[in-house]
């Protein structure tokens, strides 16, 4: 017999209690709740083997109440309803510190991003109800909305919130915009997702 035969119910267990630990050294909280259910059921499992009962209705407990957070937060993904999109002045100065605080993340993703807003840029704030989501930054060229800056916070990457600004595309029409084109510099850009089109190592959106 190997030794993985004689300690795999050891390696369950660590190897749950590992997955746990993990998932709560997770910002982004659909990613969270996902591997946290994950740790639970594995959890679950490990302690009915051993009959450890009162562990057993724990893990229980807690995958029931992580399964009803990630089908709530998947629900809410693409519902215009749980987000709201402000658009402020460029001199805002609550805007201004989100772009402070979160500089050094947004260079991540968005390397040619080294301004401030400035004059000619439009920005919009992404919130849900009291909470920052993202910063979405553009500037005009004619009727195209270039995209500077589409950046969210850790805790909502696995959302698009970048997508309320262009399905409510009254908000850009209103601006005098048919278009959106976005950096060809971005990381990871989800904008096929969210109905543009792939123009090289851009993508356009017509509204």
């Amino acid at each position: 017999m190997t030794w993985l035969e004689d300690h795999w119910l050891d390696v369950l267990g660590w190897g749950g209690s590992a997955l746990l630990v993990f998932s709560l050294l997770q910002a982004r909280v659909l990613r969270f709740r996902s591997l946290n259910l994950v740790a639970c059921l594995i959890l679950l499992l490990f302690n009915a083997l051993l009959g450890v009962w009162p562990m057993v209705g724990m893990n229980a407990v807690l995958a029931v109440i992580n399964l009803v957070f990630i089908v709530r937060l998947s629900c809410e993904r693409h519902d215009e309803a749980a987000f709201e999109v402000v658009q402020v002045d460029l001199d805002d100065e609550y805007l201004r510190h989100v772009l402070t605080t979160h500089e050094a993340d947004i260079k991540k993703f968005q390397p040619d991003f080294g301004t401030r807003p400035d004059e000619g840029q439009h920005a919009f704030v992404i919130v849900k109800l009291d909470e920052t989501v993202g910063v979405v930054l553009l500037r005009r060229d004619g009727d195209i909305a270039l995209i500077e800056l589409d950046y969210v916070t850790p805790k909502y990457r696995d959302f698009s919130p970048g997508e309320f600004v262009w399905r409510r595309s009254s908000v850009l029409k209103d601006l005098g915009y048919h278009h959106v084109r976005t950096s060809p510099r971005m990381v990871n850009a989800y904008y096929e997702h969210v109905g543009f089109r792939r123009n090289g190592r851009e993508f356009m959106l017509d509204l």
